[in-house]
Formats: C-alpha cells, sequence, structure tokens
C-alpha cells in the first residue's frame, strides 16, 4: 500500500502546486504555441516519470527505432493498465495527444493537462460526436502533433487477452496520411490492476512495430486494417512474454 499512497500523494501535490505553472502555460500559448507544446510535454514527462520511479515500474523498450522523428503518427496499442498512459508518454519524441474516455474531461486539474498536450476525450456511446472527435484527431496530427489511442475502448481484464479494436480509430491515419506505429504492452496489469489496491513494483515490456502507411496497402488490407495492426501487435506481445 505504501507505493499507493506515494503515488497519489505526488499526483495530488502535482496538480495543486502546478496550478500557477497552468497558469503560466495558458499566457504562453497565446504568444508562442509551440514554445507551450514543448513545456507542457517536459512538465508531464517529467511528472510520470517520477510516477513510475514511486511506482517501483521498470521498462524495457524495444523498437524505438521504428518511430519517425520527422513526422506525427498514429500510435495504435493494446490496453491493460491505467499506468499504459503513463509509460508510453514519456517514450514519445513530440507533443502527442492521447484519446480518452469522456468522464476524465471532468477531472479539475487533470483535465486541463490533458488539454496542454492536445488529448482528446470520447464518448464512445455517441457516434456523431465520435466522429466530431476523431475528425479533430485528424486535424491535430495535420498541425503536427501525434495521437495514440487504444482501439480496444476498454482495458481487457482477461491475461493475455485482447478485445476487438474499433475501426473508427483507423480513420485518422486514413485521413491525415501518417503512419500507424504499433505497440505493444506486456504486463502493465501487475503494476496495479491484477492486484487492486496494491501497486507492485513491476517489469513491463514496451514494443513499437515498423511503420504502416495505408496509402501503400490493397484494398483489401484496408478494408482490415484493424485486424492486420492487432495481429502484429498480438505478435509482439507473446514474443516478449518472456521477458517480463
Amino acid at each position: 500500500m505504501i507505493r499507493l499512497i506515494f503515488v497519489a500523494l505526488f499526483v495530488v501535490l502535482f496538480l495543486i502546486f502546478s496550478i500557477p505553472l497552468l497558469i503560466f502555460e495558458y499566457f504562453l500559448g497565446k504568444y508562442n504555441p509551440s514554445a507551450k507544446d514543448k513545456s507542457s510535454l517536459a512538465i508531464v514527462n517529467w511528472a510520470f516519470r517520477c510516477v513510475l520511479f514511486l511506482a517501483g515500474v521498470s521498462v524495457t523498450v524495444k523498437g524505438e527505432e521504428n518511430i519517425p522523428l520527422d513526422t506525427p503518427v498514429l500510435y495504435i496499442g493494446n490496453h491493460r493498465s491505467y499506468f499504459d498512459i503513463v509509460m508510453t508518454y514519456v517514450r514519445v519524441p513530440r507533443p502527442t495527444g492521447y484519446i480518452a474516455k469522456i468522464g476524465m474531461g471532468k477531472v479539475p486539474l487533470l483535465s486541463n493537462w490533458m488539454k496542454n498536450l492536445h488529448c482528446l476525450f470520447l464518448d464512445r456511446n455517441d457516434i456523431k460526436q465520435g466522429m466530431k472527435t476523431i475528425l479533430t484527431a485528424v486535424e491535430k496530427v495535420k498541425s503536427g502533433i501525434s495521437i495514440c489511442i487504444f482501439p480496444e475502448g476498454s482495458r481487457s481484464k482477461e491475461p493475455d487477452g485482447f478485445l476487438p479494436f474499433h475501426g473508427g480509430s483507423f480513420k485518422i491515419a486514413e485521413k491525415s496520411g501518417c503512419p500507424i506505429i504499433p505497440m505493444s504492452i506486456n504486463n502493465a496489469d501487475q503494476v496495479w490492476e491484477a492486484h487492486l489496491p496494491k501497486i507492485k513494483k513491476t517489469h513491463v515490456v514496451i514494443e513499437y512495430g515498423k511503420p504502416i502507411y495505408i496509402r501503400d496497402l490493397d484494398k483489401e488490407q484496408k478494408r482490415h486494417i484493424d485486424d492486420t495492426v492487432l495481429a502484429i501487435i498480438k505478435e509482439m506481445y507473446f514474443h516478449n512474454k518472456e521477458l517480463v
């Protein structure tokens, strides 16, 4: 329980004491949006690294060289833990917005930082709003912001289980032309979700697959892009099981 207390206390204190930073970031964004992006990225990366340290999480990363540095990308990953966001965000080389559940947008201060980081909030029960969010994500990518989404829509609770990918997530890459980066995450649920409420020292493996450009696929591959990417992530996931 001590790790949970430390993590929770740090998060609460960070959110409270970061209020002056949020004010500064607001005015910085008025005059220099690019500087605000870099500043917000650095601040949240620092906070997330502190969370991982307090939680006792160690991460092995594979395939990071597959992430293009000169263009925004669409990260597609499997989802087993809230820590998936923390562990993957500290690896992004450029401003990256995550697509989160709409309820996250109602959390004071946290939602402010998420908006600073170009995160978007998706209501999967509202098709019209969901499509609007996807189109907003397309515009983000066109402006140079990477996007990360977990297309299962919810955390898989079965051991080594995967939920079907929602095909709409891939519209972001289709309409923007950006590459898709498959992302497999092993053992993340063992940090917290597998033994609530305790946070335990855990080793996690993250692997990034080679970029996929939808424009280079044939018609049949485009039609089943969700299944294709899911298969790649599964292959990396099960290959890395022996490393955790």
